[in-house]
C-alpha cells in the first residue's frame, strides 16, 4: 500500500497531517452545506424563473437547476480552500477528490439539461473527474508532459498529442456552451410577452449567430492561434462568396431582411405561384410553405424578395371569398338573394362583420348571375371546404323554396315539307384542278 502511495507522489501513512486532514474534512462538509444552502435559497428561485420563461411544461435544464446549484456551490468552495493553503498531499488528495465528485456532477447536469444526452454527459463528467483528480495527486502534470513529447510534423510545423487533446476538449466544451446558450436564449425569448412570433424568431437567429462567432474567437484565444495566420483563409473565403456562395447568402440576408420587416411571418397565408400554403418556418436559406394537400414547399428567401408574393395575413387576417350563383328568371330574385345571405350566415367559419352580401353581376343567357361575397379570418383552414358548405346550404334553401338554378338547355326544331317534296341536295365540290 505504501509503495503504491510513494508512486503516486504521496508520503507515507505515518507522516499524513492528521490536523490538516480533519481541517480538509472540515471544509468539503463546509462545501456540503453551502451547496445545500445555495441549492434551497438560489435553485428553487432559479428554477421556477427559468420555467416561467418556458413555452409549456418544465425541461431538463429547469428539472437540473436545483442539484446543479448544489454541485456548483460546494465546488466553488472546495476551489477557494484548495487554492488559498499549501496543504499536506493527503489533505490535497481529500480535497481533490472532493472537488473532483462535485465537478463531474456539475458537468452532467449541465450536459443532460443542454440535451446532449446521457452518453456525453457520461464521457464530459468521467473527463473532468479524472482530469482533477490526476491533477491533485500531481499526475496531470507528467501526462502533460508525455502528451506534449509525443507528436508529429507536417512540413514546418510539428503536432504534439496534447494539441490534438487541447484542441479536443475546446471544442467539445465550446460546443456545450452554444448549445447551453442557445436553449436559454430561446427560452427566455419565447417565454417574454413582448414579443410577436416574427420578432422572437429574428432575436433567436441573431443571438444564435452572434453566440456562434464569440464561441470561435474564444475558442481561437485559448488555443493561442495566431489570427493573422487566418488572412490568407479569409481571402478565399471572400473570393468563395463572391462566386459558388452568392446566393446562399442572398438568401440569408433575405431571410433576415424578411424577420426585420416583418412582411411574411411564420402562420402567415401567402400565395406562391398560383400555391396557397402557410408559412411553417423561416429558415436560414428558404421559408417552408405547407399547402392544403400537406406537401412542404421550401421557397428560397430570395425568392419571396424579388417575385410577387400574396400575402393574406399581413395586416389582417380577414379575407373575402367569392361564390357565384345563377337562378332561374322566373324566380324571386329578392328572395333568391335573401336565401343565400342566411345559408352564408348559417356557416361556422363565415364572419358576422363584415356581413355577407349578394349582388346581381349579369344577365346571362339563361340565368341571373348573381355574386355572393362572404368574410372568413382564418385561410389557412381552406377556400374550397367552406365554399362546399355554404353551396349545400344554398341547394337546401332553394329546394325548399322551390327556387331553380337552371342549367344550359338547347331546343331542337323539326322542319316538315310537303308530301312528295325532295329535301335540297347539298351544293356540289367543284372538281379539283391536278398541277
Amino acid at each position: 500500500m505504501d509503495e503504491l502511495l510513494v508512486r503516486l507522489g504521496l508520503p507515507h501513512l505515518a507522516d499524513a497531517e492528521l490536523a490538516e486532514l480533519a481541517i480538509a474534512a472540515a471544509l468539503v462538509a463546509v462545501a456540503a452545506v453551502t451547496g445545500w444552502i445555495a441549492r434551497r435559497r438560489l435553485g428553487a428561485r432559479a428554477a421556477d424563473w427559468l420555467h416561467g420563461h418556458e413555452v409549456s411544461v418544465r425541461g431538463p435544464l429547469t428539472e437540473r437547476i436545483p442539484s446543479l446549484t448544489f454541485w456548483i456551490g460546494a465546488l466553488l468552495v472546495i476551489i477557494i480552500g484548495w487554492a488559498a493553503w499549501p496543504w499536506d498531499p493527503y489533505a490535497r488528495l481529500l480535497l481533490g477528490a472532493a472537488a473532483a465528485i462535485a465537478a463531474a456532477a456539475s458537468v452532467r447536469h449541465l450536459v443532460i439539461g443542454a440535451g446532449l444526452g446521457a452518453i456525453p454527459a457520461l464521457l464530459f463528467a468521467s473527463i473532468a473527474l479524472g482530469a482533477i483528480l490526476s491533477h491533485a495527486v500531481g499526475g496531470l502534470a507528467m501526462m502533460r508532459g508525455r502528451l506534449a513529447a509525443t507528436g508529429f510534423e507536417v512540413g514546418a510545423r510539428s503536432f504534439s498529442l496534447l494539441t490534438i487533446v487541447n484542441v479536443a476538449l475546446t471544442g467539445l466544451a465550446l460546443f456545450l456552451l452554444v448549445r447551453l446558450g442557445n436553449r436559454i436564449v430561446r427560452r427566455v425569448v419565447r417565454g417574454g410577452g413582448d414579443l410577436d412570433p416574427t420578432q422572437q424568431l429574428l432575436v433567436e437567429k441573431l443571438a444564435g449567430v452572434a453566440i456562434v462567432v464569440a464561441a470561435f474567437f474564444i475558442g481561437i484565444d485559448l488555443l493561442g492561434i495566431d489570427l493573422t495566420a487566418f488572412a490568407v483563409f479569409s481571402g478565399a473565403l471572400g473570393l468563395a462568396v463572391g462566386f459558388g456562395l452568392q446566393k446562399t447568402f442572398g438568401n440569408l440576408i433575405a431571410g433576415i431582411i424578411l424577420l426585420m420587416d416583418r412582411s411574411i411571418k411564420p402562420g402567415d397565408v401567402i400565395v406562391v405561384a398560383d400555391a396557397v400554403g402557410r408559412v411553417n418556418k423561416i429558415g436560414v436559406r428558404a421559408v417552408s410553405v405547407i399547402t392544403r394537400d400537406g406537401k412542404e414547399h421550401l421557397v428560397p428567401n430570395e425568392l419571396l424578395m424579388t417575385e410577387r408574393v400574396e400575402n393574406w395575413s399581413y395586416s389582417s387576417r380577414e379575407v373575402r371569398v367569392r361564390m357565384k350563383v345563377g337562378v332561374s328568371y322566373d324566380s324571386d330574385l329578392r328572395l333568391a338573394q335573401r336565401l343565400m345571405i342566411e345559408a352564408a350566415e348559417e356557416a361556422p367559419r363565415v364572419l358576422d362583420s363584415p356581413a355577407p352580401v349578394c349582388w346581381i353581376t349579369a344577365f346571362g343567357d339563361s340565368s341571373v348571375d348573381h355574386e355572393l361575397r362572404i368574410w372568413i379570418s382564418d385561410p389557412e383552414g381552406g377556400l374550397g371546404n367552406i365554399q362546399g358548405d355554404v353551396y349545400l346550404r344554398i341547394w337546401d334553401k332553394f329546394k325548399e323554396a322551390g327556387i331553380e338554378i337552371p342549367f344550359p338547355q338547347r331546343d331542337l326544331r323539326l322542319r316538315s315539307f310537303p308530301e312528295g317534296a325532295s329535301l335540297p341536295s347539298p351544293p356540289k365540290r367543284a372538281p379539283r384542278k391536278r398541277d
